[in-house]
């Protein structure tokens, strides 16, 4: 520890100053020594006591020449006889002493140690050695101890007399670790207890910038759905960089990040745009890396066309639920071919009676529309409110909960339900009815682009999807097996 000058007058008391042990300084006023003493001390300044104070540390208390507590004296004697034994003269403590500079070390297993810096001293390595759970780490060839309070306050009594402690780092260091930490519990907080296992293995300083990440999605109003999908994405590529950084990634390592992606993890082409749209938002958005992705290709997606269930086929999903709750919501879902979650959400108030017209709010895309209400539909409704023993306030279904929304996993199981007892063996999901829907449009002669707007689609293309299934392309043209064997002489035959 570095003291103001030697010829300046110095008073030193010990004092309390909000639960914790302090050194008091006293001194007369002084521009340049004040900030020397700042500089190389953690001093803070007392206005009741009017003086800066220190920590009271063994160290700090044989620098300012106060009495040792028991404990201390005990391992500074121990010390003095090392030293009388190897027959090395005893520490002037007016001189200076050696100084053991203390940072944080995190191990292979990311568990955080204090890391023990200090020049070639036997006895200073005697004494270190005699920390309980002090380790040797030969890579960085430094001594290092638990990261753990009584652990620094061992170090500092077991070297008394014959070093001085510099925490400076270590406190610099701790302090930014705890502000990383916080933002782990912040973003913890934004996950399921199941998908928390995301954060496993993510660096701190990674896990700030999923942080800003997932602020970055809600400033710039994406849906909860994009928000959840890129955080998922974005953790799972963390987890995978551990301790390096990934703000010092170039596009050649991203690159071949994905081609392991592709050829080793073997995901998807669906998984792999996924990744690539939520990378693209972190490095060029988020980091500010223009034009990051433009040299990194992306695999072409599988053409995977709409399943649709049959005319027959949905009578007998339709007949099959019996609780009329359920009948509601399958009939609703197909008659305007709305998404599980445009189901669930629809409230009250958004049942146009008169205009026989639905109204669906903020749906994907935060875009609102509205859909053909089925007159059809609107009885199972009516019917459905009058025979709820407890009727909904604000949802057109409710789940339990009064007041909240019908779940979108209990709507799938609904449907997953129905076409079981329907006995309909396609691997299908709720999603079915809204493929199903369009693709009966067309088949009824109903144009594509209105379908297009019914449906709520942003791109053509999507909805022309639903023209590869269109059966009367396939009825309408004649296989050449059967022309060849139409005109056949029986004999031949």
């Amino acid at each position: 520890m570095n003291l103001p000058a030697k010829n300046m007058t110095i008073t030193y008391k010990l004092l309390k100053h909000r639960g914790e042990n302090r050194i008091l300084l006293l001194f007369d006023y002084d521009v340049k020594k004040t900030a020397r003493l700042k500089e190389n001390t953690d001093a803070r300044w007392s206005k009741t006591h009017k003086g800066w104070h220190i920590a009271d540390t063994a160290a700090n208390r044989i620098a300012c020449k106060l009495t040792l507590n028991d404990t201390v004296t005990n391992s500074l004697n121990s010390n003095i006889e090392i030293l009388q034994q190897k027959q090395v003269a005893l520490p002037d403590l007016n001189a200076a002493l050696p100084i053991i500079k203390a940072a944080v070390f995190t191990e292979n297993n990311n568990e955080l140690r204090i890391e023990l810096m200090f020049d070639k001293n036997q006895l200073l390595q005697h004494a270190v050695k005699k920390i309980k759970g002090v380790r040797w780490n030969s890579v960085k060839a430094c001594w290092h101890i638990a990261c753990t309070k009584e652990c620094f306050e061992e170090l500092c009594i077991i070297t008394a007399g014959i070093a001085l402690v510099d925490k400076k780092l270590l406190s610099k260091q701790l302090h930014k670790i705890k502000a990383l930490q916080q933002t782990a519990a912040v973003v913890k907080n934004t996950l399921t207890p199941k998908s928390s296992v995301l954060l496993h293995n993510i660096s701190h300083y990674n896990l700030q910038l999923l942080q800003t990440t997932m602020e970055h999605l809600q400033l710039k109003g994406y849906s909860s759905s994009t928000q959840k999908t890129y955080r998922n994405e974005v953790a799972v590529f963390l987890q995978t960089l551990k301790n390096i950084k990934a703000d010092s990634l170039v596009t050649e390592d991203i690159r071949k990040y994905i081609h392991n992606c592709i050829h080793k993890q073997q995901l998807s082409e669906n998984t792999i745009h996924s990744r690539l749209n939520a990378l693209k938002f972190v490095y060029e958005q988020v980091l500010g890396h223009e034009r990051f992705f433009v040299e990194i290709p992306r695999p072409k997606k599988h053409l995977q066309l709409p399943k649709v269930l049959g005319e027959e086929e949905l009578r007998r999903l339709f007949a099959s639920p019996k609780n009329l709750k359920h009948k509601a919501i399958l009939f609703v879902a197909y008659s305007a071919g709305l998404r599980v979650s445009e189901v669930i959400n629809l409230r009250l108030q958004d049942i146009d009676r008169e205009r026989k017209q639905l109204f669906i709010h903020c749906s994907k895309g935060k875009k609102d529309r509205y859909v053909k209400l089925s007159p059809m539909v609107l009885d199972v409704l009516e019917q459905y409110y009058k025979m709820s023993e407890v009727k909904p306030e604000n949802y057109l279904f409710e789940g339990p909960e009064k007041g909240k929304p019908y779940t979108a996993r209990s709507a799938q199981q609904i449907f997953s339900d129905a076409r079981k007892k329907a006995g309909i063996l396609k691997s299908l999901s709720f999603h079915n009815l809204r493929h199903s829907f369009a693709t009966h449009l067309l088949e009824k002669g109903v144009d594509v682009i209105f379908i297009k707007e019914i449906l709520g689609h942003f791109n053509i293309e999507t909805t022309q999807r639903y023209l590869h299934v269109k059966k009367e392309f396939l009825i309408n043209i004649e296989s050449p097996l059967d022309d060849l064997y139409r005109n056949v002489p029986q004999k031949q035959q």
